[in-house]
């Protein structure tokens, strides 16, 4: 049984990253798989590993051992489920393993835009503080999240998890589900424009499909009080990075904070790396999921689905 790891790089020190080698006859991993060398690293392979790297039709067709997709995350939008059904491809992915480390993610860049943290950093380290007369400086006035109504789109478990902690702030949370499916007793569920407009922090936990994709536009973000804050650890494409970019610089908003991009890694172009009110804007490269014990987890549930599926074929 040959395994190949495509994007382990992905993945990093964890560990237990060992549970993955004993699991085949012939385990062979790649830091990174870019799609013109995809065909031939797939090429003999019983079970494929991806976090990220995209298997689409082609590789799938002309990869005839191929029997197991493993995904290293919980996203199944890269690979392409119908080919993979109707040639018998089982795809597996792993949920629930940074549910944690996502909602301390969230908490943290909010905090961070609220406190202002960056700048007063700036300040003392800048020696201004120390040029001062008084014992504080209050440059940058910031508020309280207890009183005030945080819109959570996206009220799966995650989404569940960071309305919990907000709570605990003394925030009235709302919800937008973006499937419809959820119905929420403890929270008040409402339409998107009543969230874009009620809500003084939005945070987004929703994955991307077609009824995501743009959902948040400048349309959207009009409606937004000039005073609020978005914070988007979902999926990149979810809000209109050009809309995000103008809106900031257009004042509609008071700060944003974005980990999740349309490509990644982000492009040099992007339209946010151009904003000019950059102290509105902060960005992480995607790192919400990415806990010491969050990979951890992962590893061992893709050991997991791969031992399951050995099991079922002996």
């Amino acid at each position: 049984m040959k395994i190949v790891f495509l994007d382990a790089d992905t993945v990093g020190e964890v560990p237990n990253i060992n549970l993955l080698n004993r699991l085949g006859d012939e385990f062979i991993t790649y830091e990174a798989t870019s799609p013109s060398n995809l065909l031939e690293r797939m090429q003999g392979a019983d079970i494929v590993i991806t976090n990220k790297v995209k298997i689409g039709r082609e590789a799938i067709l002309k990869n005839p051992t191929l029997k197991l997709i493993c995904i290293a995350a919980t996203g199944m939008d890269h690979i392409d489920l119908k080919t993979a059904k109707e040639n018998e491809i089982q795809v597996k992915n792993v949920v629930g393993y940074s549910t944690s480390s996502v909602v301390q993610l969230t908490v943290a860049l909010l905090l961070s835009l609220i406190n202002q943290i960056g700048y007063y950093d700036s300040y003392v380290k800048s020696g201004q503080y120390s040029k001062g007369n008084s014992f504080t400086h209050l440059g940058k006035p910031f508020w309280e999240i207890k009183g005030k109504v945080v819109g959570i789109i996206g009220l799966g478990q995650i989404g569940n998890e960071a309305a919990k902690i907000l709570a605990t702030f003394g925030a009235k949370i709302i919800y937008f589900s973006t499937s419809g499916l959820n119905n929420s007793q403890s929270y008040e569920q409402v339409t998107l424009d009543e969230l874009m407009r009620k809500s003084d922090i939005i945070c987004v936990h929703a994955p991307l499909n077609e009824r995501t994709k743009n959902l948040i536009a400048y349309r959207e973000l009009s409606l937004l009080k000039p005073t609020s804050l978005i914070v988007n650890v979902g999926r990149g494409g979810i809000i209109n990075e050009a809309d995000l970019a103008k809106a900031i610089d257009a004042n509609l908003l008071a700060g944003a904070a974005v980990d999740v991009f349309t490509t990644e890694p982000l492009l040099k172009d992007n339209p946010l790396m151009q904003v000019k009110n950059t102290e509105k804007l902060l960005m992480t490269p995607h790192i919400a999921w990415s806990s010491i014990e969050a990979r951890t987890t992962m590893v061992a549930e893709v050991a997991k689905n791969i031992q399951e599926f050995l099991n079922r074929s002996k």
